[in-house]
């Protein structure tokens, strides 16, 4: 009997006493009432049978699933629960690995390197542990510190020539050579990916980098709209600050407006603008 169809028969059995005294052989309430304790022990069983049972926990492909959707603190959650049961086995390492990554996309930059390298020490899976270096470098990368961010993708490149990922660690190396204005060694990486991995979904970040100018500017917007990119342009003018359009396409073809602000020599200065944006309400983003 399944376990469904036993819960269905307990709950029948509850709400029908009579029924379930004919089962137990109770013929009388007089009998009941000389055994009411054997009874009333067995209700108490049959409420945490029905009522407290534990929920499964989440499977990898329903984390997965929220990863695909971007939905981060589901999957945050989800991993977090299914790490509170100790009989993973195997799957421990992939769950830990999603939940490090749920927390980077999260912002919890510190939390998230902390269970990246857990699964990079323990993990004899080479492609998870390809995954979760990458992980850390991503968060030294998102945390600011793009020189640490270059060397360990240069300390992965050395250590795993043959790894499944290199066309991420090229992209590494180059975006981290552009914050640091380090120009031709990201141009060269850039074009790396392109030659390289040139049907991969990095190849494409790659041309549109490779498209960037020389200097640092911040991102307030993209659009479908033209019109409403020029609105946001009146609106900056309106505070204070110079707008510009960029155009660009993704891989479907369709058309973004993109709202800039800002020609900058400096990381630095480009930092500074982008915290002055960030408090007037703008989702800002600092280009290459």
């Amino acid at each position: 009997m399944s376990s469904t169809t036993l819960r269905k028969n307990l709950f029948k059995f509850y709400l029908a006493p009579t029924h379930f005294f004919e089962i137990c052989g109770v013929n009388s309430a007089e009998r009941f009432m000389r055994n009411k304790n054997r009874f009333l022990i067995l209700n108490i069983f049959i409420c945490v049978f029905l009522f407290l049972e534990t929920p499964a926990f989440a499977s990898l492909e329903e984390i997965k699933t929220a990863i695909l959707k971007e939905d981060y603190q589901t999957a945050k959650t989800l991993s977090e629960a299914a790490l509170a049961n100790h009989s993973l086995g195997t799957k421990e390492e992939q769950i830990l690995y999603y939940l490090a990554l749920s927390q980077l996309y999260l912002g919890q930059i510190e939390k998230s390197r902390g269970n990246f390298q857990k699964v990079v020490d323990s993990t004899s899976n080479m492609d998870l542990r390809d995954q979760a270096t990458i992980g850390v470098i991503s968060s030294y990368y998102s945390g600011g510190d793009y020189r640490e961010a270059l060397k360990r993708s240069h300390q992965m490149l050395s250590q795993r020539p043959d790894s499944n990922y290199l066309s991420l660690v090229y992209l590494k190396i180059a975006r981290a050579n552009l914050k640091l204005r380090n120009w031709e060694p990201a141009r060269r990486f850039l074009l790396k990916v392109m030659s390289d991995f040139p049907d991969s979904l990095e190849a494409y970040t790659a041309k549109k980098l490779l498209e960037e100018k020389q200097f640092f500017t911040v991102q307030v917007g993209a659009f479908l709209s033209r019109d409403r990119a020029l609105a946001v342009i009146d609106e900056l003018r309106a505070k204070g600050y110079y707008g510009y359009i960029v155009e660009t396409k993704n891989q479907e073809g369709k058309t973004f407006y993109r709202v800039r602000v800002g020609e900058l020599s400096s990381l630095n200065s480009a930092e500074k603008l982008k915290e002055k944006l960030s408090t007037l309400g703008y989702p800002t983003l600092i280009y290459p």
